[in-house]
């Protein structure tokens, strides 16, 4: 297995539906970059029909709502 493949995700994915006081965070996955830094992982549990895809930056300790400050 490779280096690429056996580190953390530094990044989260999420579907984002709606918006203000209705929006709605889904994590669906993991982002990381390759050693080189010219590429990225992006590991997906599941594939959006619909909303937004948004990537942040994982916080150590948090809920994924406290991350995204919603």
């Amino acid at each position: 297995m490779s280096e690429t493949t056996t580190k953390r995700p530094t990044h989260t994915v999420f579907v984002v539906e709606g918006e203000g006081d209705k929006t709605t965070w889904t994590e669906i996955g993991a982002l990381w970059s390759h050693d080189d830094r010219k590429g990225f992982n992006l590991n997906l549990k599941a594939m959006p029909l619909s909303g937004r895809l948004v990537i942040r930056e994982r916080r150590a300790n948090t809920k994924a709502k406290e991350s995204v400050g919603a």
